[in-house]
């Protein structure tokens, strides 16, 4: 019951080799279900108050003790180890809920120039804190630094007047209570307005000696067990530890409230809080938490945001899923108790845990028992516990009157030289098998000799998965076969899309197609990159049966009758089969074009074909020479026409040359010496130009 949350124990009497083991192998040794022990953890809410809803409005008031802000408030968890229980816990902000503030000043000389605006911010805080809440009350103190040197000045005018010049200061001190926490916010006014400055003369402060005995003087300040908050004012940064023992301070502080007449004597030796933050106290030895918040808006907060929810106001309801879980159960054996609460509140959820560490029938065991070898042990869940001194199953031995070497001899397989298959320890000559850190993992057989984790592996799976692993063999499931139960006996893998298996050319093997035929590859035996494909493949034999013609006419009767031929006017459809359809169109000799389809239905080859032939019509002759000489005669008269036109360009192109060549000619106007006119003019003497 210890070892895992998964174990049982079989509390039968007859006998088992493995008594405990997890559920299901327990169930197919046939151990009776009402005999198994199989104690489960739980969780018992003992006070469950719901959260409060209050209204500031509301006439009625109510203590602190009425208001509840965390649900629930106890509960009692029982754990078996490594099985987590997981419980809700609410918080939700009451409204009006009582608050006290304690207001902490610095009165240092340095806080002069600010004396006026503190004064004036704790008279502020107290009227915005009346607005949040009716039940309010405040108190004040103030801090200088501690009272030796070299922090002040110690003779005996400084001890009076610190201050230098005309400067009016008060005594310096450590911390002083000037007001314990009231509702009367007119003394406080009046108190706050009364303070003087002091001096020191080093920069840091004493604020954290005041601090301390703000938190724990409770009495002397007055705290409530309600919501306490504390302003501390200052402008100077705080001592350091072991920062006193400059003036002679070695002991560090003891964390108790030394306040005399409201004045500390041992120093010589804001808005509210907008994040819930969960704390728990000691957890006992092997128990772990783990929290996960679910905050405002649906946020979700896991590892160590679990914890915290932020941005929450008064009013708000946040939840939290805190698992409890124990690894192992504790030495005494006792109920723990441990506390859940948020930071800074005083409410707490009380935790009870409690601790599964035996089976229920471990107390009802019988003494003494005859079961246990003339009564050498107690008979308790099926098994015997043997008393000291005896060994063995039923507890038959004594470990004075035994030799070792005798019975090892009963732990040896075959006689060979293994105790136990070196998987166990020989006790009173019978072998008690070892247990593994994986408890789901177990040696079993009189000699050890079998396990159920060295079974053949597929896909890094014991038994591929589909089986389990008895005495290192795999006892596969139904539809499973092979070493590795990882051959599969389910054909519908390897059917193709004609609802043959493996596309009617190869087996089915462990779910996958083993192709018969070479030419054919793919996962159901469908591809065929050399195959003419199916209408190509069966054209011939279609047109010797339909038409009798083809390349196969002669053989149609002994290679083409392994289909069902059907005739037809018009081809069915693919949508009118609930099978697949192939439609072809393929061409014969004559040009002719025939179409059919090719199918499998049942096993059965069909194929359609149309019954008459699609030829094309005779040429026309006429047409054809009327054509063939019209286009004689076009050419011709294109080839003159080009010859022409390639003619005036060529006569075009010489005349512009001529005329270029006469434009550029340069003649001279000399006369030839030996040139005589052929003209002869003769003049009549008579004439008188009349």
């Amino acid at each position: 019951i210890q070892v895992s949350e998964a174990c049982g124990w079989c509390t039968d009497e007859v006998s088992y080799l493995t008594r405990c083991d997890d559920l299901e192998s327990l169930k197919k040794r046939s151990c009776d279900p009402t005999k198994v022990e199989n104690p489960r953890g739980l969780i018992q809410i003992n006070k469950n108050k719901p959260v409060t809803i209050r209204k500031k409005d509301v006439p009625e008031k109510l203590d602190p003790e009425q208001i509840t802000q965390i649900q629930p408030q106890k509960l009692t968890l029982t754990l078996r180890s490594g099985e987590p229980q997981t419980f809700d816990l609410k918080f939700k902000r009451a409204e009006d809920y009582p608050i006290d503030l304690y207001y902490l000043m610095d009165l240092s000389f340095s806080m002069k120039d600010d004396l006026e605006n503190v004064k004036n911010l704790g008279t502020d805080l107290m009227r915005e804190m009346q607005v949040i809440t009716s039940d309010f009350r405040i108190g004040f103190g103030s801090f200088v630094e501690k009272t030796v040197m070299p922090y002040i000045s110690t003779t005996p005018a400084r001890l009076i007047n610190p201050c230098t010049g005309n400067q009016n200061c008060t005594s310096p001190f450590s911390y002083k209570n000037v007001l314990k926490l009231t509702n009367k916010g007119d003394e406080f006014n009046r108190l706050v307005s009364r303070q003087q400055i002091s001096g020191n003369l080093d920069s840091p402060e004493g604020g954290f000696d005041a601090i301390m005995q703000v938190a724990v003087c409770e009495e002397q300040i007055g705290w409530r067990n309600v919501t306490r908050l504390l302003v501390f004012s200052t402008d100077a940064g705080f001592h350091f530890a072991g920062d006193g023992k400059l003036g002679g301070i070695v002991l560090p502080n003891d964390g108790k409230c030394h306040l005399e007449n409201n004045m500390y004597t041992m120093s010589h030796y804001y808005s509210l809080s907008s994040e819930v933050i969960l704390e728990n106290g000691r957890l006992p030895e092997g128990v772990s938490i783990t929290y996960k918040s679910i905050c405002k808006n649906g946020v979700v907060g896991t590892g160590e945001n679990g914890r915290k929810c932020s941005n929450i106001s008064i009013g708000d309801e946040v939840s939290f899923q805190i698992s409890i879980e124990s690894k192992e159960c504790p030495s005494h054996g006792k109920p723990e108790v441990i506390t859940i609460k948020p930071l800074g509140f005083n409410e707490e959820v009380e935790v009870v845990l409690n601790f599964i560490c035996d089976c229920q029938c471990a107390s009802d065991g019988e003494p003494n028992s005859e079961k246990c070898h003339e009564g050498n042990g107690t008979f308790e869940c099926g098994a015997c516990k043997c008393n000291d001194g005896r060994i063995g199953r039923l507890c038959e031995c004594s470990k004075d009157e035994v030799r070792t070497e005798d019975l090892d001899a009963n732990c040896r397989k075959d006689n060979g030289t293994d105790i136990c298959s070196n998987n166990g320890d020989c006790v009173c000559g019978t072998c008690e098998c070892k247990k593994r850190e994986n408890p789901a993992e177990i040696y079993s057989g009189k000699y050890c000799e079998c396990d159920n984790f060295n079974c053949d592996r597929s896909n890094n799976k014991l038994c591929g998965g589909h089986g389990r692993c008895e005495c290192r063999k795999c006892i596969c499931d139904a539809n499973y076969t092979g070493s590795a139960c990882d051959c599969s006996l389910e054909t519908s893998t390897c059917l193709a899309k004609n609802g043959q298996i493996c596309n009617g050319r190869g087996t089915c093997e462990c779910g996958v197609c083993k192709c018969t035929n070479p030419k054919f590859q793919g996962p159901t035996c469908e591809i065929c990159p050399t195959c003419p494909g199916v209408c190509a493949e069966h054209k011939d034999c279609v047109q010797c049966r339909a038409f009798q013609a083809g390349e196969k006419k002669d053989t149609c009767q002994q290679d083409c009758s392994y289909f069902q031929l059907i005739k037809v006017a018009k081809l069915p459809q693919p949508t009118d089969q609930s099978f697949p359809l192939t439609h072809c169109k393929e061409r014969d000799a004559n040009d002719c074009w025939f179409y059919y389809t090719y199918a499998i239905r049942n096993d059965n080859k069909e194929v359609y074909v149309v019954e008459t032939l699609e030829c094309p019509p005779g040429p026309d002759i006429i047409p054809i020479v009327a054509g063939v000489v019209a286009g004689i005669v076009l050419i011709g008269l294109a080839l003159l026409l080009i010859w022409k036109l390639l003619m005036i360009i060529h006569d075009r192109r010489e005349f512009a040359k001529f005329e270029k060549e006469k434009m550029n000619a340069k003649w001279d106007t000399g006369e030839n010496p030996i040139y005589k006119s052929a003209v002869t003019t003769v003049v009549n003497p008579k004439y008188e130009g009349k």
